[in-house]
């Protein structure tokens, strides 16, 4: 059996790969639409329902601030709006407009060919085993986060 400490270098290091492999794709896949990679998971965090900052921030795994400054630009551009919270009084929802649902919806046909071309080149079965593999990571991760 491989040493703990190895297989956590070896899965933050692949992990680090990964997350920028999919940032660069999510870039090429986003720009056609006028979004950046960043503005699309932002809008794709409040798709299914209005969250707040610190919502999506959590969803996401990235800081608070980062999706304030994401969001205030969104807002800016009319793709997305701040909406009044019956939770909290200060922390605004951020809600996708009507321009931010058109834009998404711009970026699925590319978003399908990529999915369909990762598909073909890795067995539908084995990518759902490692799927799930990554959210068992994720929620240990989380379980130690927890406890400390």
């Amino acid at each position: 059996m491989r040493d703990p400490q190895d297989l956590l270098s070896a899965s933050a290091l692949t992990a680090f790969r990964l997350n920028g492999q999919f940032l660069s794709l999510a870039e090429r896949l986003a720009e056609p639409a006028g979004l950046t990679a960043t503005r699309w998971q932002v809008l794709g965090a409040v798709l299914d329902e209005p969250l707040p900052v610190a919502g999506i921030a959590r969803a996401m795994g990235i800081t608070r601030q980062s999706v304030q400054r994401t969001a205030d630009l969104l807002v800016a551009d009319g793709l997305a709006e701040y909406r009044d919270n019956p939770a909290h009084r200060r922390a605004k929802l951020v809600a996708p407009t009507a321009a931010g649902l058109a834009a998404v919806r711009a970026i699925n046909p590319g978003h399908r060919a990529a999915a369909i071309r990762l598909a073909a080149a890795l067995d539908p079965a084995r990518w759902e085993h490692a799927l799930t593999a990554l959210r068992d990571l994720s929620a240990a991760l989380d379980e130690l986060d927890d406890q400390r």
